[in-house]
């Protein structure tokens, strides 16, 4: 099934294997390990995520992709290692989905107009992940990391729980369709709220 991105989701597939690696790694997935996947799409950074042996909540708002997503993955959601959600990741009661503070990773290629949205619920919210992994747009990812003039509110509120990191700078030829800007993988470690 040929699947089109929607363009009032903001959806862009990412195409990049060295991406999808770099965000695995950024995170430090491992067997064992609880993921929440947002906007999981076709199933490429799944997939691979699937790879490491953690289990793997992912929450899709498109139903289009459900069906592909059941298909290309009923084996795991047999097995219980895959877990799909039919929803959008900003009304999801994430207790329902049985996450609890510090007891699973975040890793996402969402569209980026939710992004503040997303660091409001996971970084400022009761259930905060160990690490969030983002790609999101470069300059947002430079905006966040710097140290001077150019902090904004975003990129404070964001130090206030974690340490951000920019990853991985992966250029808008990787995304089909293709983004007018470039992207970057964003790391945010040592989630907490002891900052306070």
């Amino acid at each position: 099934m040929n699947i089109h991105a929607k363009k009032s989701l903001g959806q862009n597939f990412l195409k990049s294997k060295s991406a999808l690696t770099a965000m695995i790694k950024a995170g430090e997935i491992s067997a064992g390990d609880t993921v929440l996947e947002i906007g999981p799409g076709k199933g490429a950074l799944t997939e691979k995520l699937l790879e490491t042996g953690a289990k793997v909540i992912a929450v899709e708002k498109d139903d289009r992709l459900i069906e592909v997503l059941e298909e290309k993955f009923a084996d795991q959601m047999q097995n219980g290692a895959f877990h799909l959600v039919h929803a959008d990741i900003l009304d999801v009661d994430l207790s329902v989905l049985g996450l609890k503070n510090h007891n699973f990773k975040l890793i996402a290629n969402i569209p980026y107009y939710i992004t503040g949205l997303i660091f409001r619920k996971f970084l400022e919210g009761n259930v905060q992940p160990t690490k969030l992994v983002m790609m999101v747009q470069k300059e947002i990812a430079d905006r966040i990391v710097a140290r001077n003039e150019k902090e904004s509110l975003l990129s404070l509120s964001v130090k206030a729980y974690g340490t951000p990191k920019k990853v991985l700078k992966v250029e808008k030829e990787n995304f089909s369709p293709q983004p007018k800007v470039d992207s970057a993988i964003l790391l945010v470690d040592k989630i907490s709220k002891d900052f306070f």
